[in-house]
């Protein structure tokens, strides 16, 4: 049940974003992004409901095979939107409530947009932010020529990912270190498991 799309993000991530694992200066801070703080607190509560979320879709975690336990993967799902967002802002991009209601039809309705986002380590409330950060990667790849065409495309992902970098991301350390060297051989998000990302051996990724 791994998700394409979480894959793909993670590669955009990969392919040169670099994200600074410096600890954020506030104390009970995950994660700041672009100067936007994301609370312990906060990513705590996304933790509490995704684990919910999946219990009543009864969907182990493991089945998943996430590249890093829940609290590393819900932290770097929401701090990816948040970045996606600020990036594509800052070059003028916009989306409308009409467009984003459009992509969750596409896809099969609001219910089974947010069953899908469960795979993407995104808890159902933040499913059309989510959706949001996607369309407007989307609609900034297409700002610089990202369409269907590879040469197109790969042109578009280059100059998005120069807009990413502009926004900066700190990580507290107490998530582990960010793995900016990620391969077959080491998958992981965070190389240090940090105080709350011991991987039981089940849930690793293959």
């Amino acid at each position: 049940m791994k998700s394409t799309r979480l894959r793909v993000i993670l590669a955009v991530a990969a392919a040169g974003v670099a994200l600074t694992a410096c600890s954020p200066g506030q104390a009970g801070t995950a994660a700041i992004v672009g100067g936007d703080r994301i609370s312990t607190g906060e990513l705590d509560s996304n933790v509490k409901e995704y684990e919910d979320a999946l219990a009543k879709a009864k969907v182990p975690v493991s089945e998943l095979q996430f590249p890093g336990s829940v609290p590393q993967v819900v932290l770097f799902q929401l701090a990816t939107a948040k970045r996606y967002i600020k990036a594509a802002e800052q070059q003028g991009i916009t989306v409308t409530e009409a467009e984003i209601d459009q992509v969750i039809a596409a896809s099969g309705g609001e219910a089974q947009n947010e069953q899908r986002m469960l795979q993407q380590a995104v808890a159902p409330s933040h499913a059309r932010e989510f959706t949001k950060a996607g369309l407007m990667l989307t609609k900034l790849m297409a700002k610089y020529g990202g369409g269907s065409d590879q040469e197109a495309l790969q042109k578009g992902q280059a100059q998005a990912i120069k807009d990413l970098e502009s926004v900066k991301v700190t990580w507290s350390p107490r998530y582990g270190t960010l793995n900016n060297e990620r391969s077959e051989q080491s998958p992981q998000l965070f190389v240090d498991a940090g105080r709350f990302g011991a991987i039981p051996p089940a849930e690793r990724a293959q």
